[in-house]
């Protein structure tokens, strides 16, 4: 990895999300030029057979639409990560391609400024299946010395986070911070605020990143939303505000927003997980700070809400608020698309 890499030669590696709408998959292609934007890099095609993207062989190949670039934090230099989307023989979106309907909905409601700020909840496991550090031998004493824990003791994988954290901040991506979970092993990182599909992009290409650190450090990383029957789950919160709600007395219009989730809450639960609302049943039961999936609720710096409000906004009169419900594997492309066509449209 030390050899000199020719001032003609980029890496690209082009990275997409497969048929099942929560893993990925990559390849790399070589260009002689360094690309500045995705739409500099040459469309290129993958056998969908091979990844839940296409019935059979016979007509098997998919197109990888350049979408996203950023620089490549593993290769250095002037090589590139660039996220895709995926279509079909005909350019068009595939099943699993989630992104094209949300880049439509972001162009009708762009007037209203839409601003995301994505948290990503996952943990990690070893190889023998547990969750990283935890005993082979006894149990470990119950949530609570945890979260933003420091210690040998109760935080099991520190460097993982931070050589995450580090590759997004030289990918040039908008990671607001991150911190250590409730449930050892579990972490949190942020992505935002950002406007429109650059949200969900930054966090698909996050996750990405995530996985190839934790494949060097030889760890799983899951985004199930609940690990461990008896302990915290894990959520993709998804903070969002208007242009409208920003501004002075905007808590009117939080205020009226919270009431259109509240009356399409079973549409939204559809929504916020790969399996329609059944990977979330799992995790919002109504305990351990989390709203029940089958009624919605909303209150101020309340973390058991479907909906919260804090308490800096409800001060304010003005900003954000907190959708608590989409399950830590959820597609962002799913979750912000639906958020603006309930509010917006």
């Amino acid at each position: 990895m030390s050899l000199p890499q020719p001032e003609n030669a980029v890496q690209v590696t082009y990275v997409w999300i497969d048929g099942t709408g929560e893993q990925m998959r990559a390849k790399d292609r070589t260009l002689n030029f360094e690309p500045k934007n995705a739409q500099d890099c040459p469309i290129w095609n993958f056998d969908g057979s091979s990844t839940g993207q296409a019935e059979g062989t016979t007509n098997s190949d998919m197109y990888l639409i350049p979408a996203a670039l950023y620089k490549d934090p593993f290769r250095l230099g002037s090589n590139k990560l660039l996220l895709c989307e995926v279509v079909d023989s005909k350019k068009k979106p595939i099943a699993s391609n989630a992104r094209a309907s949300c880049v439509e909905v972001m162009k009708k409601v762009q007037e209203h400024e839409p601003w995301f700020g994505m948290e990503q909840e996952y943990t990690l496991f070893g190889q023998d299946r547990r969750p990283l550090g935890w005993p082979t031998i006894g149990v470990l004493p119950p949530q609570g010395p945890y979260y933003c824990g420091v210690g040998p003791n109760k935080v099991f994988g520190r460097d993982i986070l931070e050589s995450h954290y580090r590759a997004c901040l030289y990918a040039g991506l908008k990671i607001g911070g991150t911190n250590i979970e409730v449930m050892p092993s579990q972490f949190e990182f942020q992505i935002g605020p950002c406007v429109g599909i650059e949200a969900a992009d930054e966090l698909w290409i996050a996750r990405f990143m995530l996985y190839r650190i934790a494949e060097e450090y030889g760890v799983d990383v899951s985004f199930d939303p609940k690990p461990l029957p008896d302990w915290n789950g894990a959520g993709g919160h998804c903070n969002f505000s208007t242009k409208e709600m920003r501004e002075e007395g905007g808590i009117t219009h939080i205020m009226n927003a919270i009431e259109k989730l509240k009356m399409n809450h079973l549409e939204h639960v559809k929504w916020y997980d790969p399996k329609g609302g059944e990977d979330n049943k799992r995790r919002l039961t109504g305990h351990h700070e989390t709203s029940s999936i089958f009624s919605f609720s909303s209150g101020v710096a309340d973390r058991g809400a479907s909906v919260r409000i804090s308490r800096q906004v409800h001060d304010d009169r003005k900003g954000f608020f907190e959708d608590r419900r989409p399950a830590a594997n959820a597609d962002p492309y799913k979750v912000t698309e639906i958020l603006c066509r309930t509010v917006l449209l």
